[in-house]
């Protein structure tokens, strides 16, 4: 049984990572934004009765974050960083919302290094720990395209953050992959795309449970494909 750590589980895949990883008895640690989320997060949670809990924090906040990783006490295996966002609707090169995609970098690049870096001690204690960044083949920076400049950027940007992560944490033994989920019917992702959230939450794990320190500092998809940086 290993101890799995999701940041950002209110709703689409951070909700169905706790659902499967709860209903197969696994430890399972989540956070959701606000009190509003607890509800459908616990009843996530339910199957896994005592091996369940909740967070309550905003990844833009860093003293709250660091005051939920002071409550939990046990070793994480695995963190899996997913919360994130969408961002604003002018965001192309032409048109920007200079302050809603600044707030977006807030949330999808440097709320997953809060998080990160405020529950490593118990990472750094974990079995065979690992780290998930959840980024997007957006970020790619081999991707044609320049719809939505704001949210590639900020998945480019932490693109480059995992890499640093992954060579800085290396010689300590925890492997740090960038992975991107595909297109999933969520709320962000619509429902013309292509995957369920049940499938692709069940190629995350695969992919996250077969994680070792050789395949660190990876770009990756659900499946465990290559992607170009």
């Amino acid at each position: 049984m290993s101890h799995w750590l999701i940041a950002g589980a209110s709703r689409g895949i951070g909700l169905e990572l706790a659902r499967q990883l709860a209903s197969r008895g696994e430890r399972v640690t989540a956070s959701v934004r606000s009190e509003a989320g607890r509800a459908a997060l616990d009843a996530a949670l339910a199957p896994a009765g005592r091996k369940g809990r909740v967070l309550v924090f905003d990844t833009r906040d860093e003293a709250r974050i660091r005051a939920a990783a002071g409550a939990v006490a046990e070793p994480i295996d695995a963190l899996i960083a997913n919360a994130g966002a969408y961002g604003p609707q002018r965001q192309s090169a032409l048109d920007m919302d200079f302050d809603g995609v600044l707030d977006l970098f807030n949330v999808n690049t440097l709320g997953p290094l809060r998080v990160v870096q405020a529950f490593l001690p118990l990472i750094r204690r974990g079995e065979n720990p690992r780290v998930v960044m959840m980024s997007s083949v957006l970020g790619s920076m081999a991707l044609e395209g320049t719809f939505n400049v704001g949210y590639r950027a900020s998945k480019a940007a932490l693109n480059k953050i995992t890499q640093c992560l992954a060579d800085d944490l290396r010689p300590e033994g925890i492997a740090v992959v960038a992975m991107h989920p595909g297109w999933v019917r969520t709320d962000m992702g619509g429902p013309d795309a292509t995957l369920s959230v049940e499938e692709s939450v069940a190629g995350i794990i695969r992919v996250a449970e077969s994680l070792t320190l050789s395949g660190t500092r990876r770009y990756v998809d659900f499946r465990g494909n290559e992607i170009d940086w």
